[in-house]
């Protein structure tokens, strides 16, 4: 059941896409992945158990002394529902402990991960001690919070066994005045007395099973709250139009950015067909990163679609199935992730089967010629510069022969020299390999190669997205009848 939720719980949380994990705490999902599903052994193997145990063996002593001292058999059908209630009370009253202490947790979690993997930048603007402190409040809180679930445990095992006791009394000392009114024989009051506490052990014995689920069972809550999310929507066929023939069209592409209370993009159109470069410009925040998520179908428009070909054989972006469509695209990220792996491995990321001879030339085609592509990078490309990382980044993306290239500031940080050598890589996959590229640039450098120049726009999100008042959409640039976008009613 374990190793069941911990696959499901990964997988939705892959497949709910950038727009959740944006949005997602890291920290509170490898929480709940690891801590969190591992608390249910208590919940599986000592509560459900016992639950059963608390069900059935009451019944069976009850039925069993009802046959000698149905007297005895009504005391305990009167007191073993009030030891119940009592469970119950229990269980509502610790229920927002468990809950707080969970959260305290996933805080806890998520704070220690998240300076862990800024502790560089703490480190150089000096803030290292401060988070210390932070870390030293949230874990106190979590502490705080465990020592008041066991103290609620405590006092509820207390009760428990002081009204189990009581019941037991109670019955001891009826069959004790019956024994002597001479109502009752040893014997039989014997074998009552002997029974009628294990009526109530298994009660008892749930209560502090119940206790020692309890965080099992809040992780459960959480994890349970991922898996059953809806899923979002996407499309089953596999028929991809070959964008070495076809056009990619964004036809007035609109997303919402609830966080800020924008349309970045807004009203974002523009078409792309093998051996050109189309770049993305515009101010921070204008939604260039986020369309190219889009197109890659990583991210749905609120409003607005991506195509693929023209006139009637044309396929809408949403249509296809999210893995096929994919496999025709190369993607750099601003950040690029680079793996704790070899040079080699990770630009084959996209290419397993690539062959030496490809992996050298891509490397060779960003200016990382020097480099042995043996050499093992530590986390996160650890042993690499920043520049490096994002050559090696777009050599994966050369190496993966893809359709579609997309590029998010191919040459944020790079020098002149690297910036000309890198941009001439970009230049030779749409010209030579023919390939149709989009990339996100500020540089003159970078917008000088592009055929065609898209600048994108946001407006606050204010009520009715393209209201006539709230500017002119996306543009491209310069003007003219082989310059902008091109719509697809037009093609159509």
């Amino acid at each position: 059941m374990k190793s069941r939720l911990r696959l499901a719980l990964l997988r939705r949380a892959v497949g709910m896409g950038p727009r959740w994990s944006a949005t997602a705490r890291s920290g509170e999902v490898v929480a709940l992945a690891t801590r969190g599903v591992d608390a249910l052994d208590g919940y599986f193997a000592k509560y459900l158990p016992q639950l059963i145990l608390a069900s059935v063996v009451p019944v069976v002593v009850v039925v069993t002394i009802l046959g000698s001292d149905a007297i005895s058999a009504v005391t305990i059908l009167a007191t073993v529902p009030l030891v119940v209630l009592f469970m119950v009370l229990v269980g509502m009253a610790s229920e927002r402990r468990r809950r707080r202490r969970w959260n305290a947790l996933a805080r806890l979690a998520h704070h220690f991960l998240d300076v862990v993997a800024g502790l560089p930048t703490l480190k150089v603007f000096g803030r290292a001690r401060v988070q210390v402190a932070a870390l030293e409040q949230t874990t106190d809180d979590y502490r705080r919070e465990t020592l008041v679930a066991l103290r609620v445990a405590f006092l509820s095992a207390f009760v428990l066994e002081l009204f189990a006791t009581l019941s037991v009394a109670l019955i001891a000392v009826g069959i004790g005045l019956r024994l002597v009114a001479g109502e009752l024989d040893l014997r039989t009051g014997l074998f009552v007395l002997v029974l009628a506490p294990e009526a109530y052990l298994p009660l008892r014995q749930l209560g502090a099973q119940f206790h020692a689920a309890e965080e099992g069972m809040g992780a459960a809550e959480q994890a349970f709250a991922i898996v059953d999310a809806p899923e979002p929507p996407t499309g089953r066929r596999t028929d991809v139009p070959d964008l070495r023939v076809a056009c990619l069209y964004v036809e007035d592409v609109t997303v919402r950015q609830p966080e800020r209370g924008l349309l970045a993009p807004w009203r974002a159109s523009l078409s792309v067909r093998a051996g050109e470069v189309v770049a993305l410009a515009g101010p921070s925040g204008a939604g260039k990163t986020t369309l190219l998520a889009v197109i890659a179908g990583l991210l749905p428009p609120d409003e607005g679609r991506v195509w693929l070909g023209s006139g009637a054989g044309r396929v809408a972006l949403d249509e296809l199935d999210p893995a096929a469509w994919r496999g025709r695209v190369a993607w750099v990220a601003q950040d690029a992730y680079l793996f704790a792996a070899t040079l080699a491995e990770n630009v084959r990321l996209g290419a397993p089967d690539a062959p030496d001879a490809v992996v050298r030339a891509a490397f060779a085609a960003v200016g990382l010629g020097e480099l042995d592509p043996a050499t093992v990078l530590g986390e996160r490309g650890a042993g690499l510069s920043s520049g490096q990382r994002r050559r090696v980044a777009i050599a994966r993306a050369i190496v993966r022969d893809a359709p579609l290239v997309l590029l998010d500031e191919p040459t944020a940080g790079l020098d002149e020299a690297s910036e000309q050598q890198v941009l001439a890589a970009v230049r030779d996959l749409a010209r030579s390999e023919r390939r149709a590229v989009i990339l996100v640039a500020h540089r003159p450098a970078a917008l000088a190669l592009a055929d065609r120049v898209v600048r994108l726009d946001w407006r606050v999100d204010a009520g009715v997205p393209g209201d006539p008042d709230a500017g002119p959409s996306s543009q491209a640039d310069p003007p003219g009848p082989t310059a902008g976008p091109v719509p697809v009613h037009a093609v159509a």
